[in-house]
């Protein structure tokens, strides 16, 4: 999910799925928006809410150059939070000229930028011309290899371009299809090139239709995330989603690829923690 798209703003309440008392275990959201205009109003009460659910590190992503600083702003100076850099296809035919050369540059200058994007292709809802976000997710690819970043990748009605696109990004390039829902040519370029798969509260819908792609992602390669705001898991849809609804996230995943929660929990947050280099 992305800018635009459908939100529900309702009050979150404090429960989760999972009990983490007495097993030392932490999650690890990899991918959230916080700086969206849903968390204005009570964004620092989010966080505690997270942080009570054990979900002691994060990631928020850029929608767009100016949501860079936005997020950087966010997460300096606060233990356990990161953000990226990255123009989200759905805002590719407002990002200006020099877009990449400021992203570069804010990567470069902030360690607390942990990965390019998010980026990639969504051809459902064709905000942008597609052309256009061709052209800028390869650009958001090629930056990626050069700074040494793993990149965020949204694929949605792309699959062969989102593979097209895969093959011709620099050799050792790595990253992850966020929030994946299916798409067998782009995962099986991701799967060759090494990359990382994310699964949202999606996983738990009645109607999830990549299940068995999700059995075929290595566990040293399998992440999680909420996409808060958008996609709030069962039992919390239809509800502005947030990181503490991770730990749903988990619990449907777990029940998925039929492994016990606490080993998901634990493999996951070692795997976000690699994949994007911190810790």
């Amino acid at each position: 999910m992305g800018p635009g798209e459908d939100r529900r703003e309702e009050e979150a309440p404090t429960g989760n799925c999972i009990d983490l008392e007495g097993i030392g275990i932490e999650l690890f959201d990899s991918h959230c928006h916080l700086t969206d205009s849903a968390f204005r109003d009570d964004r620092e009460a989010v966080l505690r809410r997270a942080a009570e659910a054990g979900v002691s590190r994060w990631v928020t992503i850029a929608s767009d150059v100016d949501d860079v600083e936005r997020g950087l702003e966010l997460v300096r100076g606060r233990p356990g939070s990161w953000c990226t850099a990255g123009v989200h296809p759905h805002e590719a035919a407002d990002a200006p000229g020099d877009a990449i050369e400021r992203i570069r540059a804010l990567a470069t200058a902030n360690r607390e930028v942990v990965a390019i994007g998010e980026t990639g292709l969504d051809f459902f809802y064709d905000n942008a011309p597609r052309e256009v976000q061709r052209q800028l997710f390869d650009q958001h690819l090629d930056l990626g290899g050069e700074l040494g970043l793993p990149v965020v990748v949204h694929a949605r009605e792309a699959d062969s371009d989102i593979a097209a696109a895969l093959r011709r990004m620099p050799k050792g390039t790595s990253g992850v299809l966020h929030c994946f829902t299916g798409g067998p040519l782009a995962f099986a370029e991701a799967m060759s090139a090494g990359w990382y798969v994310s699964f949202s509260g999606i996983a738990s819908f009645k109607n999830f239709g990549a299940a068995d792609l999700l059995r075929d992602v290595p566990t040293d390669r399998l992440l999680i995330e909420t996409d808060a705001p958008y996609l709030a898991p069962v039992p919390r849809r239809g509800k502005r989603n947030e990181p503490s609804y991770v730990t749903y996230v988990a619990g449907a995943v777990a029940t998925r690829i039929g492994r016990d929660v606490e080993e998901v929990v634990r493999q996951t947050t070692e795997n976000a923690c690699r994949f994007y280099g911190v810790d």
